[in-house]
């Protein structure tokens, strides 16, 4: 296989979360970083404004360690997966690309990450008259009690049998568990990797620890 560096020697690579595939970044890389990076089994970039080899991670601590290198059908850039540990941009966000330039009302899509930044945002700043800024200010024992009082209303729903209200009791629950995880500082990949390590999905395994 050989990939096509343009005239500097480089090639594009699109930096992707192996397990939200939520575009991570748009960095470039050079033989020597490729190298790198499969040798150290961590992205290695070149940066073209300092000149020089970059370790993502080095100075913040948010390692990128690779799951996957692929080749697009030309040779000429390149999709590497990636567990991160920490956030990929160097703003703090979990992704480079969060400024929305433009979304379709006709194609909007609801997703998990999203309503996970929409909830972020509402902690780090606050806006008047947000029931979940109002969450966040009343602190975590108010956040617990409502996931308590959600909780008992998807049972009450499911006993039931009514599929309807199941489902919205099961979205208030799922709205007030992503408050508690912002305010946990739990993002929605750790609880991804977490279900992702868990390969056997029919045996009782916290029972069985219990006992």
């Amino acid at each position: 296989m050989e990939l096509k560096f343009d005239e500097k020697g480089l090639i594009p690579a699109i930096v992707q979360d192996y397990y939200t595939k939520r575009v991570l970044t748009l960095a470039y890389m050079n033989q020597e970083s490729l190298a790198v990076t499969i040798d150290e089994r961590r992205t290695c970039f070149w940066s073209r404004s300092r000149q020089e080899l970059w370790r993502k991670g080095e100075t913040s601590g948010n390692i990128q360690r690779v799951v996957s290198i692929t080749a697009d059908c030309d040779y000429d850039a390149l999709v590497v997966e990636v567990i991160k540990d920490g956030p990929a941009c160097h703003t703090g966000h979990e992704s480079c690309f969060f400024h929305e330039i433009y979304l379709s009302d006709d194609v909007k899509k609801f997703s998990w990450q999203g309503l996970y930044d929409l909830i972020a945002g509402r902690k780090e700043n606050p806006k008047e008259g947000s029931y979940t800024s109002y969450l966040f200010d009343k602190g975590l024992d108010k956040i617990l009690k409502k996931v308590g009082e959600e909780c008992t209303e998807v049972v009450i729903a499911g006993r039931k049998e009514d599929q309807a209200e199941t489902v919205y009791e099961i979205a208030d629950l799922a709205y007030h568990v992503m408050v508690l995880m912002v305010q946990a500082g739990i993002k929605i990949e750790d609880i991804t990797a977490e279900l992702a390590k868990r390969h056997v999905i029919d045996k009782k395994i916290k029972q069985e620890r219990m006992r």
